[in-house]
């Protein structure tokens, strides 16, 4: 029988909800048996380590919508610097600490102001950040990578998604994603949200005649 957290249209309550819970189980079981040394390692988010954007998720998942205002004011509007304060806030003193940290908010429905989709998209992007480096390779329902492709195509909220790939075509070749006109980019589902958002190293699994523009916006936007 099919999900139907999956199924629900465009992920929206608690379908959305169930993803992400799903999403951040698999992470923590990914990682449940990294050496310290392993946790250094550079992740796809420039100047932060896979253990520090660990911990940037569960701080997304303890933050509710007056904690984030309080700690906007507090840091004068200067949204990169709650970031890594927030950040700092939930790193502990290990990385043992920061995966039983992790853990704990898998079941977390706390969120900023944001839509719960974009919560979604906040962890299959940054778990790939994580695991992309490390060599960990998650399949991904493709029902759930869809949904986020689908919500990026439409956004730059959180980050510039939408205004990357503006005048390009882009086609999952692993499921019913498409988007766009212009320029064709093709590739799977998970490659075009990873370039969607920024990571140029997803592009060499991507073709067509987009594709290098798609790679420059990439590393230039």
């Amino acid at each position: 029988m099919t999900d139907p957290a999956v199924t629900a249209p465009h992920g929206r309550g608690a379908g959305a909800w169930s993803l992400i819970h799903a999403e951040r189980a698999a992470l923590a079981a990914d990682l449940g048996d990294m050496t310290d040394e392993r946790w250094q390692t550079q992740s796809l988010c420039a100047g932060l380590t896979v253990r520090e954007v660990l911990a940037h998720l569960t701080a997304g998942a303890s933050l509710n919508t007056v904690r984030w205002m309080a700690g906007v004011i507090r840091c004068r509007f200067d949204f990169d610097k709650q970031v890594a304060m927030r950040l700092a806030e939930q790193l502990g003193r290990t990385p043992a600490e920061t995966l039983e940290r992790f853990r704990r908010v898998v079941p977390s429905t706390t969120k900023p102001p944001l839509p719960a989709l974009a919560m979604l998209g906040e962890t299959v992007v940054h778990g790939e950040d994580i695991r992309r480096p490390l060599g960990i390779r998650r399949d991904h329902p493709v029902e759930v990578v869809t949904q986020v492709a689908e919500y990026y195509r439409g956004s730059d909220l959180v980050v510039l998604a939408k205004g990357r790939v503006d005048g390009l075509r882009l086609v999952a070749d692993d499921g019913p994603f498409t988007t766009g006109s212009g320029p064709l980019v093709s590739g799977p589902t998970l490659s075009l949200v990873m370039a969607m958002t920024g990571r140029a190293t997803y592009c060499d699994e991507l073709d067509g005649d987009g594709a290098e523009l798609l790679r420059s916006r990439c590393e230039t936007v």
